[in-house]
Order: structure tokens, then C-alpha cells, then sequence
């Protein structure tokens, strides 16, 4: 009997851990027995499990609360007679998003520049001034690609995604002027 109270350690979290498995019922059969044996040996361990099973009784018993049934319609009445936020259109300052654009096509045409600006203009032949012949190379092998495909389609159906919502627009800037 001493060896198991020196082997077990009788203080900390870990009698607290064992005795809430052996509560909750999680513990292996030798396990149990060996806690028995504690509780109704030990005085330490037997207050502590009486408070620990006195704590789960008291969680068990316990309701929980639940919201009303008409809980997420009073909160979103709430939410109605608060301010809403304006639309970003009215508080979002055109001339930034310009001066955002306009760098950014600026830093386009500078790469093209300098680009171009590094090309050896004295190389190549004299009846091509770009030094490639275009009808030797072979297109049938950058467009009969899958990916390809699927890539020029996802395109063409995002632009006219975009020229639909360009003409919506303007049609309806058209529609509140008359």
C-alpha cells in the first residue's frame, strides 16, 4: 500500500486531471481502482474529490441560457436605427484614386521606355528592324495549350463582365439626368 502513495503524486494538477477523469468516467479500469483506493485512504484526496464532485453536480445542474426566439430580429432592429454608413462612393476622394492610376501607368510607360531604351538597334538584318521573323514562328503551339484556352476565356468573360457593368452604369447616369 505505501508504494502506491509514493508512486502517485498527491498535490497539484495532476490528482486534479485524475480525478476529473475518474469523475467524467474517461478513466481505465486500474485507474478507477487506484483512485478508490486514494479517496478512501487519503484525506487529501478524499476532500478534493468531494469538491470537484460537488463543482460537476452544480454544472449539471445548471441551465443554460438561450436566447429568445426572436433574438436575431431584435438585434438586426437595432442595428436598423443605428447611422449607416454612407456609400464609399460619396466619402472616397476621386482625385486620389486618379493620382493612384495615373502613377501607376506612369511606372508602365517607364518600363516600356526603358526597355525599349536597352535594345541594340545597330544588330539585325535590314529588312526586319526587330531582328525576328514573325512568319517562322509557330503559334500553334502557345494556343492549342488547354490552360491556354481556359486562360483567354476566363479573360474574354471577365471583360465583358466589365463592359456590362460599364454600360449599366452609364445607362443609368443617363437615366438620373432625365
Amino acid at each position: 500500500m505505501k508504494e502506491i502513495f509514493e508512486n502517485t503524486p498527491l498535490k497539484g494538477d495532476d490528482m486534479e486531471a485524475r480525478l476529473w477523469d475518474y469523475i467524467d468516467g474517461i478513466s481505465g479500469a486500474s485507474e478507477k481502482a487506484l483512485i478508490e483506493k486514494l479517496v478512501n485512504d487519503n484525506a487529501e484526496w478524499r476532500i478534493r474529490y468531494h469538491e470537484l464532485l460537488e463543482l460537476h453536480q452544480l454544472v449539471l445542474s445548471s441551465e443554460l441560457e438561450e436566447p429568445s426566439m426572436r433574438f436575431t430580429k431584435n438585434v438586426m432592429e437595432e442595428i436598423s436605427r443605428l447611422h449607416i454608413a454612407p456609400a464609399a462612393k460619396s466619402y472616397i476622394n476621386k482625385k486620389v484614386i486618379w493620382g493612384i492610376g495615373g502613377t501607376f501607368i506612369a511606372m508602365i510607360v517607364g518600363f516600356l521606355i526603358y526597355a525599349i531604351a536597352q535594345i541594340n538597334w545597330s544588330e539585325g538584318t535590314s529588312d526586319n528592324s526587330i531582328g525576328i521573323d514573325l512568319s517562322q514562328i509557330d503559334y500553334s503551339k502557345m494556343f492549342n495549350n488547354n490552360l491556354m484556352n481556359g486562360f483567354m476565356m476566363v479573360n474574354i468573360v471577365l471583360g465583358l463582365i466589365f463592359l456590362d457593368r460599364y454600360l449599366a452604369n452609364k445607362r443609368n447616369k443617363l437615366l438620373e439626368k432625365s
